[in-house]
């Protein structure tokens, strides 16, 4: 072995050596227990970030290590490849989508690789093939065939600049996210996707996800929003009625008015005659419709001067159209509660209407000021009449009976969850495989045609679908009478894409999406690793998506996760500076760090050193994974990356801590180097260390505890440095670099290869001797009054007699007792001998 471990000779050597190989190609024949490892795949945006690094750096040891244990190992990767990104390069910089995209998708696969992840390439996919799309769309039209797909006009965020329609998330502050223009609010044909249908699924299918995080299991229960209350009408003055909804009727007598959407019939109705409201429901339409907008934007209304009758007591409650009311969203109209309700709060505090306390923490807090905002707590009911002193459940009960005696309204069980708006009219995007015949109608595309594939002739220069105004394209004849037709021009939701290529990893056949008796065999994913943000659409869409698939026989799974790993995120600090009034930020490449602060290495210059937080680009605290590669090796930032942090804690980045890995490097090749197969002697202790920290990493690499198994290792490599050369000494070497081969691949195939192996890639984890996890030594402490003088290492369960001769022939003791009277001696059997003298 040399002198050094060189990462830059041995990083290509063994990564050419496992593609030869095929170390990692998945055997769907195999007979070995089977394990699905998958990291959430990545849009290619161009570069590889830490933050890729550390998830997939998680799941490559766990691949590597169930591999060791002899199982089959899927972990495949691909690109999920469609979206707006790239069609905003072709609008900026004048390129195709599709080769912006692939050019990505090259470069960050060389940079995946140069990282030496276990992945199965030969199952590579990227979502914007039409080898890919064309099966997504088969799918698509079997859940059309089994009527989980429907089309309807539809309210949507419309860009009129971009001319296109905007997802609830792309609406910041009334603006479209990229155009900056004022959106508006249209009726649109959109498709949909029936997942209201599996709401109760959904829900209680989340009960059986025991290895997903607590956290995320509560956003999607709550993004489900199961709820039950009160639906029911108020007479209006001029002679109808509305309807609304409430999850909290008991607060029914706290009511001070009524409000509804702009887009409500009777917004409609008042606008007819008021040009007034006109304008008022315009402006409603040009805010943003996401949750958190309608929490921050301010409350507006127009008093459209019709009453509503309350049914209990009769009073006469103003009837306003309001900006944070939502036509999709139950009836469209709400009964308004400001003094338990915060939106409701601030309207009423606005337009100086009554908010009323009717629920309190105890009856005599009846008449308690608000302090400035709702309280939508538990309690006792108060000011309410017949309700006061009754639980909140017991109220709602009540009014829901009377409610329903009465004939006014019924108890109801409603939903958050929508159904799934799938269209988007964009180019760069699955096309909805459906043709629109003036004689037919809406027909689906015949599977033979399938699949529909996008133009490559498109232009980017004038705003909107480049489908909709392609000349040639969208004109096609009816597959069901021949007469003129034309093609959908919506594509699909990204969304899609990624809710089934855990599906099409699995299995991989030309004439169809899938072999459901392969599925069968891989799924569901044994263990599935990302980030939370994706905790609540993507999750859900693919959860929603194979029980969909199921439903209709297409597989057999109905959960595609088993388990569910969220890391955390790698952070560093910001550098900037002050330039003309703004902050200007510098990448870490471009900064000298001293022990006082910073500075910039262009000019020597003073830089403010800011907080530790996520990397992004926006504020340049990223750092490139290839220049941590170039110098340091492929093996030091994967074990930075396992290091230190436990992996659902963020994890900052630090010079001096990849620098660290990179000495632990060079320190285990030394160690490495002094294998001798010839040593002899044996060393008890140490063997049951390695067995012992053999049993403890398996165990931590399990449950994903890769900083406790990087701290045994740390620790058990300081025991065999400290060792005498020995037998056991030599084979602790040995297992030890079976050990950090999940983790360190390339430093192991390395020093395997100096013993005279084949791959450590194809190597087995090493075998436990159950006999040596079991402590048969024991450490006593032995006091002369109270004082630690000595230590005895002694037999496991030896006798108060022996334990006590052995501790007054301990010349340490002798000498701390000094010929004085024993007057006592205490023996605690395994732990300690106290002497009174």
């Amino acid at each position: 072995m040399t002198e050094r471990f060189d990462p830059a000779q041995a990083d290509t050597r063994w990564q050419a050596a496992w593609d030869e190989a095929q170390c990692f190609k998945a055997d769907d024949t195999s007979t070995k227990p089977r394990s699905y490892v998958l990291e959430m795949f990545p849009y290619p945006s161009g570069r590889i970030h830490i933050g890729h690094v550390r998830n997939y750096t998680m799941g490559d040891v766990l691949a590597r290590y169930k591999r060791m244990r002899g199982h089959e190992v899927l972990h495949p990767m691909g690109w999920d490849a469609f979206g707006m990104p790239a069609e905003n390069a072709a609008m900026e910089k004048g390129v195709h989508p599709g080769g912006w995209t692939r050019d990505n998708i090259a470069n960050m696969k060389a940079q995946l690789k140069r990282l030496g992840f276990a992945l199965d390439w030969s199952r590579e996919l990227a979502t914007c093939e039409p080898e890919y799309y064309g099966h997504e769309q088969a799918l698509f039209l079997d859940m059309y065939a089994h009527g989980l797909v429907y089309r309807k006009e539809s309210a949507v965020n419309w860009d009129p600049v971009d001319m296109t329609v905007l997802a609830n998330e792309q609406v910041i502050d009334g603006r479209g996210w990229r155009s900056g223009a004022l959106v508006e609010k249209r009726k649109l044909n959109q498709w949909f996707l029936k997942i209201t249908d599996f709401a109760d699924e959904l829900l209680e299918g989340l009960g059986s996800l025991d290895k997903w995080p607590e956290k995320v299991r509560t956003m999607q229960e709550n993004w489900i929003g199961k709820s039950q209350g009160l639906q029911f009408r108020f007479d209006l003055s001029d002679g109808g009625n509305v309807e609304v909804y409430s999850t909290r009727p008991d607060t029914i007598f706290g009511a001070s008015f009524v409000a509804v959407a702009a887009d409500h019939p009777i917004a409609q109705g008042v606008a007819k005659d008021s040009a007034e409201a006109q304008d008022f429901i315009a402006e409603c339409k040009r805010g943003g419709t996401t949750a958190a907008e309608l929490e921050t934007a301010e409350k507006l209304g127009f008093d459209t001067g019709i009453t509503a009758k309350h049914p209990f007591t009769g009073a006469e409650l103003p009837v306003f159209i309001a900006n944070f009311v939502l036509m999709d969203y139950g009836t469209g109209a709400v009964m308004a509660v400001p003094g338990h309700d915060q939106r409701d709060f601030e309207f009423a505090t606005k337009y100086e209407l009554p908010i009323l306390r009717v629920v309190a923490a105890k009856a005599e807090d009846a008449d308690a000021p608000f302090a400035g905002e709702a309280e939508a707590g538990d309690g006792v009911l108060v000011h309410s009449d017949f309700l006061n002193g009754m639980s909140v459940a017991e109220a709602k009960a009540e009014v829901i009976r009377r409610a329903q005696d009465g004939g006014w309204g019924e108890g109801k069980t409603v939903w958050r969850l929508r159904d799934w708006g799938i269209s988007r009219q964009r180019y760069w995007g699955t096309p909805i495989p459906f043709i629109h015949c003036e004689v037919c109608g809406v027909v689906p595309v015949p599977k033979k045609h399938l699949p529909v594939t996008l133009p490559e002739d498109v232009d980017f220069q004038t705003p909107g679908n480049p489908l909709e105004r392609h000349p040639t394209w969208k004109h096609v004849d009816c597959p069901q009478c021949g007469h003129a037709a034309r093609r959908e021009t919506d594509t699909l939701d990204t969304f899609a894409d990624s809710s089934w290529y855990f599906l099409r990893f699995a299995s991989q056949p030309g004439d169809k999406p899938f072999d459901k008796e392969a599925i069968a065999k891989w799924l569901p994913v044994e263990q599935y690793i990302g980030g939370i943000e994706h905790a609540i659409l993507h999750l859900l869409y693919a959860r929603f998506w194979t029980r969909a698939l199921a439903r209709i026989g297409l597989v057999d799974v109905k959960e595609p996760f088993a388990s569910l790993f969220t890391q955390g995120m790698v952070t560093h600090e910001v550098y900037s500076r002050k330039e003309g009034g703004r902050d200007v930020y510098f990448a870490p490449s471009e900064i000298t760090r001293t022990a006082d602060g910073a500075t910039l290495k262009a000019d020597g210059s003073t830089i403010e050193v800011g907080k530790v937080i996520k990397m992004s680009k926006s504020k340049k605290n990223v750092v490139d994974p290839d220049e941590i590669v170039a110098t340091y090796g492929a093996d030091a930032i994967r074990w930075f990356m396992l290091s230190d942090s436990p992996p659902e804690r963020d994890l900052p980045w630090s010079e001096a801590g990849i620098e660290g890995c990179a000495r632990f490097v060079q320190r285990l090749w030394r160690l490495f180097a002094q294998f001798d197969a010839s040593a002899e002697g044996e060393d008890k202790a140490l063997d049951r260390k390695l067995h012992q920290t053999i049993a403890a990493v398996a165990e931590d690499i399990e449950a994903l505890g890769f900083n406790k198994a990087v701290a045994r290792i740390y620790e058990l490599t300081g025991a065999i440095e400290k060792a005498k050369p020995s037998a056991s000494r030599s084979t602790a070497i040995r297992e030890l670099l079976l050990l950090i081969a999940p983790m360190m691949p390339h430093l192991a195939e390395e020093a395997y290869a100096s013993f005279g192996k084949g791959l450590v890639a194809e190597a087995l984890w090493p075998e436990v001797d159950p006999a040596l996890l079991v402590e048969d030594e024991v450490t006593i402490a032995v006091q002369v009054k109270g004082k630690l003088r000595d230590t005895l290492t002694v037999a496991k369960g030896a006798s108060k007699e022996d334990l006590e001769a052995l501790a007054l022939a301990s010349e340490k003791v002798q000498r701390a007792i000094d010929g004085a009277e024993i007057r006592k001696v205490i023996v605690v059997p395994d732990r300690l001998v106290n002497i009174v003298a």
